[in-house]
């Protein structure tokens, strides 16, 4: 099992180029089951989950090719799609159950297993279901799969989401494309994801509008065409990186990358000391002063404080001067990473969903444990500005949401390195 070795070593200079989204990709690719002709992605991101779907999808009967180092995806389902989604395969990724709705849409019935991933919360599947339901699905859980059966296909239909949940969105939006009749989702997601896929769903014919609002219509047609689509900025991995230098020092300029995709991220930045410059080829960032501001934190749905940016803001706030309360109001269970950033040094109290940081001089290299996808980079963050090494084990986590990281910031002067334990 690899694990990765970080060396404090001071300030960092250079450029990190930001990969395309992850979690835009990862509902991208479920929509090549919407078409018999191709659907190609371009900036794609060469992740462990990215391959995990590809896996499904090729089970499902869909082609698909990484191209150009794995930086473009080339899909086609023009033969016979299946309609079970297994087990073995939608227990890696949460995202697997995004196949869902494009199954429904397609073949009138599926059946998806439910899905794993991140140990962050329930995250229950019965916001899907109410969302595809609405839309005449009929779905029942049985031996662990979810049974969806639209008899006579997918209607239009008006539903309001108790919560905006950003997989139920998707969902409802690549089902109810090919339904008959219009469709309007209220209380929708508006994250940029969301977006990028109503763009990419347009381009292959679908009737959108509202994207980024609450409230996006459909009008379904009888069927969707073949297009290519460039994957949207990783917004989360932006923001990663954008603490690299808020941490260590330095500057750093994250090509690619743009403030509206962060925007609330870069207010917390401002108030904590933190100058974000935007610049022709991306976002430039380093501190205005000596020491970072203590802040407060509430995670929200989008455009507030992305809860995918929190555990990488607590490394942020660990050497902060003041105290800091961090509020998780997306996800429970989502401050594991607190024990071992403490093991580091760092002076943190949780108590339920609320986190209170007491800023430290300094944190101290030490072995910790990955538990997450976001909490195993929030450790290699704070390793950068700890005294000392500090090994950070269990990194599988992180090879599912980001590329190349010790690549990424070995050029811009850290010194971390991977390495396999037997």
């Amino acid at each position: 099992m690899d694990s990765i070795i970080v060396r404090g070593n001071g300030p960092l200079y250079g450029q990190i180029p930001i990969a395309g989204a992850k979690n835009a990709c990862l509902a991208l690719m479920p929509a090549t089951l919407l078409s018999e002709e191709p659907l190609t992605l371009t900036n794609a991101p060469r992740l462990s989950d990215i391959r995990t779907m590809t896996q499904l999808l090729a089970s499902l009967g869909a082609e698909v090719s990484a191209l150009q180092d794995g930086k473009v995806i080339a899909m086609s389902s023009h033969g016979d799609i299946a309609s079970h989604a297994d087990y073995d395969i939608v227990r890696k990724m949460r995202a697997s159950n995004l196949v869902l709705g494009p199954l429904l849409a397609r073949l009138g019935h599926a059946e998806v297993s439910l899905p794993g991933g991140c140990a962050i919360g329930a995250r229950p599947m019965d916001i899907h279901v109410d969302a595809l339901a609405a839309l005449g699905a009929e779905i029942e859980l049985r031996d662990g799969y979810l049974h969806a059966v639209a008899q006579g296909g997918l209607r239009g239909a008006v539903h309001q989401m108790r919560f905006a949940s950003v997989g139920a969105t998707e969902n409802f939006l690549m089902a109810a494309v090919l339904a008959k009749g219009g469709s309007r989702l209220e209380n929708a997601a508006r994250e940029p994801e969301i977006v990028d896929l109503a763009r990419c769903l347009r381009k292959m014919g679908a009737q959108i509008s509202g994207e980024g609002t609450s409230t996006i219509e459909i009008q379904g047609v009888d069927r969707l065409h073949g297009a290519t689509h460039p994957v949207v900025t990783d917004r989360i991995e932006l923001g990663t990186y954008m603490l690299a230098p808020a941490i260590c020092g330095g500057e750093v300029e994250c090509l690619g990358g743009r403030i509206e995709l962060v925007e609330s991220f870069v207010e917390k930045l401002d108030e904590a000391g933190v100058a974000v410059e935007e610049t022709p080829k991306g976002l430039k960032v380093r501190r205005k002063g000596d020491r970072i501001r203590a802040v407060d934190v509430v995670t929200e749905p989008f455009p507030g404080f992305p809860t995918d940016l929190q555990a990488q803001m607590m490394a942020l706030l660990c050497t902060a001067e003041g105290t800091s309360v961090l509020e998780e109001k997306i996800f429970e269970n989502r401050f594991m990473h607190a024990p071992e950033l403490i093991r580091m040094g760092a002076r943190i109290e949780v108590s339920g969903g609320q986190a209170t940081v007491h800023g430290v001089d300094t944190l101290r290299g030490a072995p910790v444990m990955a538990t997450d996808l976001r909490a195993s980079v929030s450790l290699i963050l704070a390793a950068l500005a700890a005294e000392g090494e500090t090994v950070v084990r269990r990194v599988y986590h992180l090879d599912r949401g980001y590329e190349r990281v010790e690549e990424k910031l070995s050029a811009v002067g850290a010194k971390i390195e991977r390495i396999r334990e037997e």
